[in-house]
């Protein structure tokens, strides 16, 4: 990780996440709203060990650009013959149950503390990786859809990461979403591309060549963060990949 410069470094601190106190409003909470498992509903843990023993990982051998499973090394055949922003994407595990409603849960059901233990399952994935990065950005929420949830999941997780990796974070607002567009979900691979197309906008001091780690909850066609990482590159990013929570492996509509 090369030192960032004092402007971009302002902007974009290694994030220290606080502990929860265990104060007696804490305790009383938890006494009458107990934890439950965003896996399998059982009270006690966030996602508990059960539940974690059943996150699968992608199964090798896996594209090169895209983290989609191949029949042998190299890219797939959608990658082989395209020119992509993002350099490579990678899913620190399978969109597949219990994982997938614990996502489900923490983007749609209100669940924000959750990013927690998501975010455990980046940094994992994470340490075990060769390749170093100098920033990490957040795919940004419009400031409607952040008003409606009220929250960014995107930056819980990247917050998380950055905190256990001891990776330079950036804030929200620098990277941002610049107009409202329909929920990813709802559409096919072409509309999906053309809905996230010119969305983003990088409002900070140029890049200057920085390697940029992209961080969201599920990939599905990749079109959000293909439009995130040309908005990047355009401010001087020399570099960008992506790491999200899971990757769906079928086709549009799989994955929120």
């Amino acid at each position: 990780m090369s030192p960032l410069p004092r402007a971009l470094a302002a902007l974009a601190p290694i994030p220290q996440v606080a502990k929860a106190a265990a104060t007696i409003p804490n305790q009383l909470l938890n006494l009458l709203f107990p934890t439950r498992c965003a896996g399998c509903g059982q009270m006690g843990e966030l996602f508990c060990p059960a539940c974690l023993a059943q996150v699968q990982p992608v199964p090798p051998p896996v594209c090169l650009r895209c983290g989609r499973p191949v029949a042998s090394a190299g890219r797939c055949e959608g990658c082989a013959a395209g020119q992509f922003y993002v350099s490579a994407i990678r899913g620190a595990a399978l969109y597949a149950d219990p994982l997938a409603q614990a996502i489900h849960r923490f983007k749609y059901e209100g669940r924000p503390e959750l990013h927690a233990p998501l975010g455990e399952l980046l940094a994992g994935y994470w340490r075990g990786r060769s390749v170093t990065v100098d920033l990490v950005a957040a795919v940004p929420l419009h400031a409607k859809r952040l008003a409606e949830r009220g929250f960014n999941q995107s930056d819980l997780l990247a917050t998380v990461l950055c905190s256990q990796v001891q990776l330079p974070c950036v804030q929200p607002g620098v990277f941002c979403r610049t107009r409202e567009t329909q929920q990813q979900m709802l559409l096919g691979s072409v509309e999906r591309r053309a809905n996230v197309q010119d969305a983003f906008a990088w409002r900070g001091p140029p890049l200057g060549g920085c390697k940029v780690l992209l961080i969201d909850d599920v990939a599905t066609t990749g079109s959000t963060l293909e439009a995130c990482a040309q908005a990047l590159l355009a401010a001087g990013a020399g570099k960008v990949w992506a790491l999200t929570v899971a990757r769906a492996l079928g086709g549009p509509g799989t994955a929120p």
